[in-house]
This record gives structure tokens, C-alpha cells and sequence, in this order.
């Protein structure tokens, strides 16, 4: 087969999903943005069970159980791999089946976004399964194996998140809780709270965004909830904005964000430049980096 060279036309054209990370400190809210999706083209994936906070909301849902269940939603939404051996999750076979089991994946058409809430509970069950796994058992003495437990999962949800990264009609939010902890010299540092650590390392440069919902306080004492959407803030909060379009502090409405999102990018002049603070001394930074 020929490669397909896609013009800029037909790319521009092309449907694009947002594919996101939403974390944020336990009762902040997370889960309660789905309120502010459209209930009729968004789909719950529900893995906590925790669906008080959306009582009423009238969405449909899945509740997966396992993470057999987890990989194959993943394939029957994503579609078949390609490049991978029919013995491979995610390959054209693991999708032949899942299609014969729950039918045409066209029945998932009428979803714009699928909500997961939440990876860390995902993270539980890939873990559980790769504690059952031949990786997970030392090959000399057959005693569990924990370091080989926990490189299988980090492998399998790396392998999930891509494939669902490559959903390209669609927008695929993960939600987290984040963990605050405190490094050696007494700074606060934040991470994802997930077993191992792959996922949290790599997780961001999967996804095109990253947001952390928060509790900041202004200028005159007050707290106000927002979405922190840039990498460089001076929280040190997780964050990034792969489309350009967003401000560091955004209001906290995932469906307004996404609205945004989707509309005209900065100019490339703009998204590329680097304007030099007034007080900033490059010859000075560039010395004490080098001493």
C-alpha cells in the first residue's frame, strides 16, 4: 500500500477530539463536570461507582468491572491497530470479537466525548490483572514478582491511553485525583495519584491537555475554583495546553473550555513568540547556568 500524503485542506477538515487529563484534590468537583456536557452526546465511564455527585443527570453510562472491560471499550470506540499482531489487544482480531459480542461500533456515533472518571481506579484494576500475569512471577523460584507487575502495567495503560489518544473524532477526558506531597527541601510537588510510575510520567505528552481544577485565592484573601491550563504557573500545578488556545486561568466549565477549544488558534506569529521580560538578563541567566 502507497502512503497517503494528506494535504492541509483535508487535515484542517479532518474531526478532532480533545484528548485531556482533568485532576484536581478530592471534592473539588471533578466528577461534577459532567453537568456541564451535553447529557445527550456524552458518555460516563463510570469506574468508581461514584456517581452521587451527577444524581439526575441523564447521560448514558458504562460501568466497567474489569480492565478486560477497560481494553475492550478502548478498541470497540478506537477501532482496530493496524500494526498489531491478531494476539495483540487492540489488533483487528480484539476488535472482530468485541464487534461480535456487542455489535456495530456505529451505535457509539452519537458520542461526542466519553468522561473517565476515573483513571486512577483504572490503574487499580490493570494492576490487579497484571499481578495475574506470567510478568508478575519471578521465572527462578515462581514467587510473585512486584518490579515485573509493575512494568506490565505501566506497558498496559500506556497501550490504553494511546489507543484511545488515536479516537480521533472524539474527546476523551480522564479524570485524576491529585496527590500533594512535600520534596526533601520542603517545596509542595504534584503528581497524578496512580500506582507506579510510568503513567504519571508519560501521561502528559499523550494528551493534548492537561488541567488542573484548584482553589485559588485572590488578591484580597478570597477562594474561587478555576482551571490552571498552562505548564508554566506559579502554583507548580500539572498543566498544559497543546492547542494554543487557552489562558493560564480559565473558568471551571469543561463544556465552555471545549467550545473554545474548537475555535480560530492564535496566529502562528504569536503562538511562536518570545517577548524578553524588561528585568530578565540573558547574559547574567546564561553565566549562572553555566557556573
Amino acid at each position: 500500500m502507497a502512503f497517503q500524503i494528506i494535504t492541509a485542506e483535508q487535515r484542517l477538515a479532518e474531526p478532532r477530539g480533545v484528548k485531556g487529563v482533568l485532576v484536581g484534590k478530592s471534592g473539588l468537583g471533578k466528577t461534577s463536570q459532567l453537568w456541564t456536557l451535553n447529557s445527550v452526546s456524552a458518555l460516563f465511564f463510570d469506574l468508581e461507582a461514584g456517581d452521587l455527585a451527577v444524581e439526575g443527570w441523564t447521560g448514558d453510562t458504562i460501568r466497567p468491572r474489569t480492565w478486560q472491560d477497560c481494553r475492550d471499550f478502548a478498541v470497540f470506540i478506537g477501532g482496530p491497530n493496524p500494526a498489531l499482531r491478531d494476539d495483540q489487544p487492540y489488533s483487528q482480531a480484539h476488535f472482530d470479537a468485541v464487534c461480535a459480542r456487542f455489535g456495530e461500533p456505529s451505535v457509539l456515533d452519537k458520542y461526542e466525548t466519553v468522561f473517565v472518571d476515573s483513571i486512577t481506579v483504572a490503574g487499580r484494576l490493570c494492576l490487579q490483572w497484571c499481578k495475574g500475569q506470567p510478568q508478575a512471577y519471578s521465572e527462578k523460584t515462581g514467587k510473585p514478582d512486584t518490579r515485573g507487575a509493575y512494568g506490565l502495567m505501566g506497558q498496559e495503560m500506556i497501550a490504553w491511553l494511546t489507543h484511545l489518544q488515536h479516537t480521533r473524532g472524539k474527546n476523551v477526558w480522564f479524570v485524576g485525583i491529585l496527590d500533594e506531597k512535600l520534596d526533601d527541601f520542603n517545596r509542595r510537588t504534584f503528581s497524578l495519584q496512580i500506582d507506579g510510575s510510568k503513567t504519571g510520567l508519560e501521561l502528559p505528552g499523550i494528551v493534548d491537555v492537561v488541567l488542573t481544577l484548584a482553589d485559588i485565592k485572590s488578591d484580597d484573601g478570597t477562594s474561587y475554583r478555576a482551571f490552571v491550563c498552562h505548564t508554566l504557573n506559579p502554583w507548580n500545578y500539572p498543566a498544559k495546553d497543546r492547542s494554543g488556545r487557552l489562558d493560564m486561568i480559565e473558568e471551571p466549565h469543561l463544556g465552555r473550555l471545549m467550545t473554545k477549544m474548537a475555535g480560530p488558534g492564535k496566529p502562528a506569529s504569536e503562538r511562536l513568540d518570545f517577548t524578553r521580560p524588561a528585568n530578565l538578563d540573558l547574559n547574567t541567566t546564561s553565566s549562572t547556568q553555566e557556573s
